[in-house]
């Protein structure tokens, strides 16, 4: 039988103690076997020659790389105990053990997400949690820059300071918590520009909250103290649950939108075009947005694609070169709820220092500027145009990139009213949809070849191979490794 046993720095169970008592096998990170024994000294002092936490006659393993503890484990024909992080189903090696076929008795700690929000004072039942341990880590990055909490689950390469980084231009502060539960625990709160300045002891959590840092909103000056929280407040319209649920019904801090295609009063266009919501009921189809994305709106004018997407959960960024225009996303996606990084300029220079998409909306300016956008490869493209003629330049300025192509014209006639109770047809203004993706892409999908959950390798809540966190909570040995108007404010429909 194998037994998991989380481990949190705190006492060990009388079932933990008991299950290593009587392992034949014990498989754990080189600190966790050391805890372990300090942990439990009846271990410890079973024989002055015995490894700490090691019962005499165990075989050991110090699991450095995930596949030869796997490996014996599923060879070993009696007791065996995993030693994990925190809590090992959450982002974790049960799951590993479980799809190798594998049962296990599960005795869990509290991860290291729950311990990082109660070390800071914060609930956490409205928070996203990422990984970005052992996969790509820009769906994790991405989440980070749409949500106003989310608890990132670190791995080499993508750190407190990476984190940071890539934050740079976003409202944003960090809480970072290191070696939670060991003796050199530590929690710091900084901007993202102060988390790349300085080296972060492993392991860690990073907690990314909306708003800057400062006295009031999480620790006081001296990093010890918690205070109280303070959340941007998001909008009642489009929580996705059933009627009368309320707030505070489903964890986890992303909801599902009440509705999509949103009526143009939804939003304030006064001087900009506005895209129609027929139109971009088709678009954000062809889009696919969702959370661990990435979408760009390049001369957003009225902002109304970029916000639909941010309320599927994706991370945009408006690029719009005038100012009154830049102001009205602002306030649109402030009614909305949703966090919107505005970029004032024009495309496609404009461009040029903004992380990649992962789709893009491109609404008029021509073929240029759908060619600086295609050539950052996001996944997929959606271009809005008025003029046909612009339609085949805009198919074939994304063919040129490498991009399988179609595109629609859209028409749609909307009821107005007669006197008497009788109703007419009042047509739109047509537009020509023409949409790109990249082959191996699916078209009109959402983020799921992003940011996948699965492929977590690890043993529990937060895991890196060997010391650097041990078997736990994101052990990952995964395999991961916009509305883009063109015209920048003119020239098609926004």
């Amino acid at each position: 039988m194998i037994t998991v046993v989380g481990m949190d720095g705190s006492a060990l169970s009388t079932q933990a103690e008991a299950a290593l008592a009587a392992a034949t096998l014990v498989v754990g990170a080189r600190r966790h076997l050391t805890a372990a024994g300090a942990l439990a000294p009846a271990l410890a002092t079973r024989g002055a020659q015995q490894t700490p936490g090691r019962p005499r006659g165990a075989e050991v393993i110090v699991l450095a790389e995930l596949a030869p503890g796997l490996d014996a484990l599923a060879r070993h024909e009696g007791d065996a105990v995993l030693l994990a992080s925190g809590d090992p189903g959450f982002f974790g090696i049960v799951r590993v053990l479980r799809e190798r076929g594998l049962d296990a008795v599960v005795l869990p700690a509290v991860s290291s997400v729950a311990l990082a929000f109660a070390r800071a004072g914060l609930a956490w039942d409205d928070a996203m949690v990422v990984s970005a341990h052992g996969r790509d880590p820009r769906p994790a990055v991405n989440v980070c820059r749409a949500h106003p909490k989310v608890a990132v689950l670190t791995g080499p390469g993508c750190g407190p300071a990476e984190v940071g980084a890539a934050l740079e231009g976003w409202d944003r502060r960090l809480v970072v918590a290191e070696d939670l539960g060991g003796e050199d625990e530590r929690l710091t709160e900084c901007s993202p520009a102060g988390a790349t300045r300085r080296t972060w002891a492993d392991p860690n959590v990073v907690l990314v909250l909306a708003g800057s840092p400062g006295p009031g909103k999480v620790l006081n000056a001296d990093e010890r103290q918690v205070h109280h929280e303070q959340r941007r407040p998001r909008a009642a319209a489009g929580t996705g649950g059933p009627a009368g649920a309320g707030a505070g019904w489903l964890a986890g801090g992303h909801r599902a939108p009440g509705g999509w295609a949103l009526p143009e009063e939804e939003f304030d266009s006064r001087d900009a075009v506005m895209t129609k919501g027929e139109v971009r009921a088709l678009a954000l189809a062809r889009l696919g947005p969702g959370p661990g994305m990435l979408v760009w709106d390049v001369g957003a004018g009225s902002g109304s694609v970029g916000i639909e997407c941010a309320r599927f959960g994706a991370a945009v960024i408006a690029v719009e070169r005038d100012a009154m225009r830049c102001a009205r996303v602002r306030g649109n996606a402030t009614r909305h709820g949703v966090d919107v990084r505005i970029v004032p300029g024009d495309a496609p220079q404009a461009l040029a220092r903004l992380p990649d998409p992962d789709a893009a909306f491109v609404g008029g300016g021509g073929p240029e500027v759908v060619a600086a956008v295609a050539a950052r490869q996001p996944a997929r493209i959606v271009v809005a145009l008025a003029a046909v003629e612009r339609a085949s330049l805009a198919g074939a300025a994304l063919a040129a990139a490498g991009y399988a192509t179609d595109g629609a014209l859209v028409q749609a006639a909307r009821f107005a009213p007669l006197p008497g109770g009788a109703h007419r047809l009042a047509a739109i203004n047509p537009v020509f949809l023409v949409w790109g993706w990249l082959p191996g892409t699916t078209e009109g999908t959402g983020p799921g070849e992003h940011a996948g959950a699965g492929d977590h390798a690890g043993a529990g809540d937060h895991a890196g191979a060997g010391d650097h966190a041990g078997a736990g909570d994101d052990f990952g040995a995964g395999n991961h490794a916009g509305h883009a108007h063109p015209g920048t404010g003119h020239g098609g429909p926004r």
